[in-house]
């Protein structure tokens, strides 16, 4: 089978599995099989670059970042829906549609939360994908689209142009998972599943998208050349027929059946995968939607019914605070039980001081909640006339309620945040970081590794890692005598690192690996850069007056001091390695895009440093040079757009020699 022949049956084939898996929810082979086939068709198509399609999987893990999305007019509007709020108005929604329509039947499907696009197929291959914008004219979020497994790349037996309408939503599971690596990192949390499919979906990079696991539901045949319909319910089962992923949906022919579904869907919105916040109610047939038309607003003949959210008095029993791993302090409301949105709801967030003080919630008040997003619940108001006497306003404690170390605000938020170095509550956080690629790079630490070493007792700083017990690790799960052999001698090499390394590692706030290498190189080991002063730190590039308080405060701390003597004890290199050999690249900056051959990125960024150079990761008018390799994307056309000079990998080659 020559290589053409073999692309397009590993492409056949993959795209069968997602269509089990993504779809069916019925895989048909083990992961690791569909992986070592993915593996194969990406040294294929690495070999054989012109046979490489577009549409190939391969490309769900997401293509080079955009700069910007284009705009698209959408053939076939994307028509929003009157919003209904009780069944009143919508009985007088069936009457108004059965003066036209005497018969009229209806299906009922849930209203997904997510966000609305519009899927385009010619001649069965996916062209384009579009968001519905304000219904005429949307933004072009085709790489983005790609990397949603459950959409189907190619269509067998399709007509010569099909346009489809679903709603991309992140599944609770993956939302629940993505905020808590948010949380893990210190970042913002989504509200709610439908914030975090829209601002997934309209990430400029494709790769960030492909990371949030979004999925689709297809709701409605926009257009398909050449094929006819006289309902509703034969569009979405063609469509299904065409293996994309279609909505449930239940025909009713009564107000009385629409009632108890619409009802029903609510009693059981707990057990979906995806977030609804309410059901849409369509007239089925298709020549009586002709006939009903369109306001110059909505269709006459659908509605959608919204769920009212429900929100429940309860007694604030209790106020605990947690420490999240990046150390942050959240405190939380133990309140009364009580039902809510289909659970019994036993406690609620309260965020962060700010919020406690604005509302003046005390222990022992009555107080308004509900679910948020119909997702987390909080605490919407106090009801003040409830108040019992001797309640005294609540104030988060000044040290962390797990180690107690000092905590801090943010200079950038209400957040506050532990300030130790081997609190108990951050291990998990602080050792993953420790081990990270731009840290201390130990191979074969993984997070699962990282959880059994520490529910093993075995760690419980970073510094443990150089003091193991490498016969107790051997017994651990997934390990045995090679593994151990490989990570002990990973971890053994990691004493050797450059300083730069380990200044990252340590985790202090606002040291990122580029300021870790500046710090590295300008104080040229530790001991010199734990002695300076906030002073010594501003006067150096890229270091402000911010970072330079939290490095002094970190150095100060009898965490840190506790954990750096003891990875000075167990042989850890305090010395920087660096040295720039002359300053030919000095106030020069670089931008490497695209695959290059001669070096990797690390090693072309290592090589501009030796110089005096600086590595960035975006074009701008500050760049002085873009080095570019195979297949380089929107930062090549950037370059040309600015007029930067652009750079071979052997051009590149020549300035270094």
């Amino acid at each position: 089978m020559n290589a053409k022949e073999e692309i397009a049956r590993l492409t056949r084939e993959l795209e069968h599995h997602n269509y089990c898996y993504y779809v069916l929810d019925d895989p048909q082979i083990p992961d690791f099989e569909y992986d070592r086939m993915l593996r194969q068709l990406e040294e294929l198509e690495a070999a054989n670059p012109e046979l490489a399609s577009p549409l190939s999987p391969t490309r769900r893990v997401g293509g080079e970042a955009l700069s910007q999305f284009e705009k698209v007019r959408h053939p076939v509007p994307l028509e929003s829906l009157q919003d209904v709020f009780s069944f009143d108005e919508l009985r007088e929604f069936d009457g108004r549609v059965r003066e036209t329509v005497p018969e009229a039947q209806y299906t009922v499907e849930p209203k997904i939360d997510g966000l609305s696009v519009a899927l385009e197929y010619v001649d069965g291959h996916f062209v384009r994908g579009a968001t519905r914008g304000d219904g005429l004219v949307g933004e072009d979020v085709t790489e983005n689209l790609k990397t949603v497994h459950s959409i189907p790349m190619t269509l067998e037996n399709a007509p010569a142009r099909l346009i489809v309408r679903g709603e991309v939503f992140m599944p609770k599971a993956v939302f629940h998972k993505l905020n808590a690596q948010r949380e893990e990192r210190g970042e913002a949390l989504f509200a709610n599943p439908r914030n975090a499919a829209a601002g997934s979906l309209r990430q400029l990079d494709p790769k960030i998208a492909a990371k949030r696991q979004l999925d689709i539901l297809v709701f409605n045949l926009q257009l398909a050349e050449g094929v006819s319909f006289s309902t509703h319910s034969e569009t979405l089962d063609y469509l299904r027929s065409l293996r994309f992923k279609v909505v449930p949906y239940r025909l009713v022919t009564t107000m009385e059946e629409a009632e108890h579904e619409i009802a029903s869907l609510n009693e059981n919105r707990e057990q979906l995968s995806f977030d609804i916040d309410g059901a849409v109610m369509k007239v089925n047939d298709l020549q009586a939607r002709t006939a009903l038309g369109s306001t110059a607003k909505y269709p006459r003949w659908a509605a959608a019914y919204k769920y009212p959210p429900e929100i429940k008095p309860t007694v604030v029993e209790n106020i605990v605070v947690q420490v999240g791993r990046t150390g942050v302090l959240t405190p939380k409301a133990v309140v009364r039980p009580v039902r809510l949105a289909g659970t019994t709801v036993t406690n609620a967030t309260l965020h962060n001081q700010d919020f406690i003080t604005e509302k003046d919630l005390r222990i022992g008040d009555t107080v308004l909640i509900r679910k948020a997003g119909e997702i987390i619940p909080e605490v919407l108001e106090v009801d003040f006339s409830k108040r019992p006497e001797g309640t005294v306003p609540y104030l988060l404690p000044k040290t962390c309620p797990v180690c107690g170390a000092p905590v801090v605000r943010d200079e950038d938020g209400a957040a506050l945040r532990c300030t130790g170095a081997e609190c108990p509550a951050q291990l998990i956080r602080n050792i993953s970081h420790f081990v990270s690629r731009d840290a201390m790079d130990i191979d074969g630490l993984g997070s699962a590794i990282v959880e059994q070493l520490i529910s093993a007792g075995l760690v419980a700083s970073p510094a443990d890692l150089y003091y193991l017990d490498w016969a107790a690790v051997e017994q651990l799960e997934r390990m045995g005598a090679q593994s151990t052999k490989n990570l002990r001698e990973a971890v053994e090499r990691s004493k050797e690192n450059d300083l730069n390394r380990l200044i990252y590692a340590l985790g202090i706030r606002q040291v990122g690996a580029k300021a870790a290498k500046v710090l590295a190189q300008e104080f040229g080991s530790l001991d010199r850069l734990m002695a300076a002063t906030a002073e010594e730190l501003t006067a150096i590039r890229d270091i402000g007056a911010v970072t330079a308080e939290y490095i002094v405060g970190w150095f100060t701390e009898p965490q840190s001091r506790h954990l750096i003597r003891r990875l000075r004890e167990a042989g850890v290199n305090f010395e920087s390695h660096f040295r720039v050999e002359d300053n030919r690249f000095q106030g020069k900056t670089f931008v490497l895009t695209g695959a290059l051959s001669l070096f990797t990125r690390d090693e072309a960024t290592a090589q501009i440093e030796r110089f005096g150079g600086k590595a960035a990761s975006s074009v701008s008018k500050k760049t002085t040079y873009v080095v570019a390799g195979e297949n380089a994307g929107s930062k090549l056309k950037k370059a040309g757009e600015l007029g930067i000079p652009v750079l071979t990998e052997e051009e590149f080659l020549a300035l270094l020699r």
